[in-house]
């Protein structure tokens, strides 16, 4: 391994400004991932001509793959960053923001959209209190271990970045979004909702707009059958869909 480590940086200085590159120099050491290259920048902020230019701007929080917030295109793959080791990447390593999602600056990015697609699925189970404990449902033990798999899921948007279906020639919600609806409809209390989330993924932006290229499940950092649910989820909007003609 050499002694730097190159970095090839888009950067865009905000959402309405051209990305332009630049390149970095890193030492390195082993163990070194993304994140702790990015923030080795951060502290020296020197391109490899001797420019000196303000810091790369993105964002982290859990540093062990659970928050989903570091999010970004490593060597043109979605991942996340804090899990990406220099090690095992090609280098030069490039990195690029995200551009499924609207770009704030560098390589943070606005997941927004994630967030209101999870409202328009009813991604929440209602609880008024009218349960008391001993009579309340419980979780189908034949269905746990589907639902702990879908509960992984950080909302990080690889599945998004790497879905054709999704951008602006597509009104897809995204794999993840969609497949959130799958997971509340198994939770005891939830599925007494499930008609409202398939009738959702009726309209504009539903499951219909899956075009079934599998990337998303190429690309979860979490390895959630993502493909697996989505077909499942067809089959119960087409069974909704029936009960809604013939009113049962």
């Amino acid at each position: 391994m050499a002694d730097k480590v190159r970095f090839i940086i888009e950067r865009q200085d905000g959402p309405n400004e051209k990305p332009y590159i630049q390149e970095f120099d890193v030492d390195y050491r082993p163990g070194l991932n993304v994140v702790a290259a990015l923030m080795e920048i951060q502290k020296n902020p020197v391109t490899v001509d001797g420019k000196k230019v303000p810091p790369v701007t993105w964002e982290c929080n859990c540093l062990e793959k659970v928050c989903g917030a570091c999010m970004m295109v490593i060597n043109g793959k979605a991942r996340q960053a804090c899990c990406a080791l220099i090690d095992e990447l090609p280098q030069p390593i490039k990195l690029q923001p995200a551009r499924t999602f609207p770009v704030i600056r560098d390589l943070l990015i606005d997941r927004s959209v994630m967030f209101e697609s999870l409202k328009k699925i009813q991604g929440w189970v209602e609880l008024d209190g009218s349960w008391e404990a001993p009579d309340a449902p419980i979780q189908n033990p034949y269905t746990a271990q589907t639902a702990y798999e879908i509960s992984h899921c950080m909302t990080c948007g690889c599945c998004l970045e790497a879905c054709p279906n999704v951008g602006p020639q597509s009104d897809f919600i995204g794999p993840a979004p969609t497949v959130q609806a799958y997971l509340f409809n198994l939770h005891p209390i939830g599925k007494f909702d499930a008609p409202k989330r398939l009738n959702a993924l009726m309209e504009k932006g539903g499951i219909t707009s899956c075009g079934n290229s599998q990337n998303c499940v190429e690309v979860c950092p979490k390895s959630i059958k993502l493909t697996t649910y989505l077909a499942q989820l067809n089959r119960d909007v087409n069974k909704q869909a029936l009960k809604n003609i013939f009113n049962f």
